[in-house]
């Protein structure tokens, strides 16, 4: 069995699926890896280092492609690779199968078996798996130093000869993990951090950290679904939070913003006056800008500065961090690639309560059920 490893071709992707630490535990396992000359070149792995591991590298893509049984991916592969894969290959990565759904058609043309990262379940089993958690801690750690950078203001709190610098103050919209991480940087550097977080039981981990947690009455309704993500709220709903956001705005220096609901546009908690009553200097990051945005007035992949007000909405912000990306992401899909290994032999058991529910396609059908109703759902309209 031959695993296989891209370059990622992606626009200012510097991430690889694999880095040497986990071929070599690959080998353990009796398959054999290969991976494209220069695939681990931005992530700090060379050649040398992947063939020291025990890898073989292939300068030939198109090669590579053909030979492999699985192909582990950080993105989506492209149309051109996917025609070079044998029939029964499967790949591994994140596919983006309920934000983009109809982009999956040639995977199930070609009747390849594709399993998507961002759908491993959140069940403690699969907590080494968990690629999305990895990305998230990431990014939220990234998100406080690019808002530090081009804050006119330092964040923490100093005494000097010349007088006392008050702390900055950072509001955290959204206690995922990203949003735990830019909690925990900004307290680390200082800030004075409150959060808001629709799920009344993501206020012990806030507090944890030494951060307010702003609640709001939303009425009882249900707030996050059996995996513990925030689900889509009502507008009267968002409303109430919107007018608390909009409110605590005014007094922050830094606002970072994470909510994001799976296979939907993310809500929008930042609304044009929110942001017309923010001081002058202050920093928006808005990590929900691949779908959507929760900044209303956030221009995705772009930086602009509104009444002196910077706004910045970052695509692939974990790609800018792509040694310690690389190493985390790595190790999840080897934690995942040990569940389909047996005696160095591919083996999917589609009864496996992890491999069932984050295989996408299979046998040139769509077998994920929230995937199916979403693809029906967009050829529909």
């Amino acid at each position: 069995m031959r695993i296989g490893v891209l370059r990622e071709t992606q626009a200012e992707e510097a991430r690889v699926a694999l880095v040497p630490e986990s071929v070599r535990k690959l080998a353990a396992l009796k398959v054999f890896v290969s991976v494209e000359s220069g695939a681990g070149a931005l992530a700090g792995a060379r050649d040398a280092d992947y063939e020291a591991a025990g890898a073989s590298v292939e300068e030939d893509r198109a090669k590579l492609l053909s030979s492999v049984d699985v192909l582990a991916a950080v993105n989506r592969p492209a149309i051109e690779d996917l025609s070079s894969l044998k029939e029964s290959a499967v790949i591994l990565g994140f596919l983006r199968p309920l934000d983009d759904p109809a982009a999956l058609q040639p995977i199930v043309a070609q009747k390849l078996t594709a399993f998507a990262m961002e759908l491993i379940p959140r069940i403690t089993r699969a907590q080494a798996m968990d690629a999305l958690s990895s990305m998230a801690t990431v990014v939220g750690y990234k998100a406080i130093v690019m808002a530090a950078d081009h804050a006119p203001r330092m964040f923490p709190m100093l005494m000097t000869a010349a007088g006392t610098v008050p702390p900055a103050r950072v509001l955290v919209l959204g206690a995922g993990v990203a949003g735990l991480q830019a909690i925990a940087t900004a307290r680390r550097l200082g800030a004075v951090v409150e959060a808001y977080d629709v799920r009344k039981a993501a206020g012990e981990q806030v507090r944890s950290l030494g951060a307010q947690f702003l609640e709001v009455d939303l009425g009882g309704i249900q707030t996050e679904d059996a995996g513990g993500y925030a689900v889509e709220l009502s507008e009267e709903a968002m409303n109430r939070g919107r007018a608390l956001i909009a409110e605590r705005a005014k007094v922050a220096d830094v606002i970072i913003t994470t909510a994001q609901v799976p296979g939907r546009r993310a809500p929008i908690l930042v609304t044009e006056d929110a942001v017309n009553g923010m001081k002058l200097g202050a920093v928006v990051v808005d990590l929900a800008g691949a779908t959507g945005g929760n900044c209303a007035v956030a221009i995705p992949g772009e930086t602009i500065e509104r009444d002196g007000v910077i706004i910045m909405s970052p695509l692939n912000l974990a790609a800018t961090v792509p040694v310690h990306a690389s190493q985390l992401y790595s190790r999840n899909v080897t934690a995942f690639l040990n569940l389909l290994i047996k005696d160095g032999e591919l083996s999917i058991d589609m009864a496996d309560d992890v491999v069932g529910p984050s295989c996408v396609t299979h046998k040139g059908e769509y077998v994920h059920p929230r995937v199916a109703a979403a693809l029906e759902e967009l050829t529909s309209k």
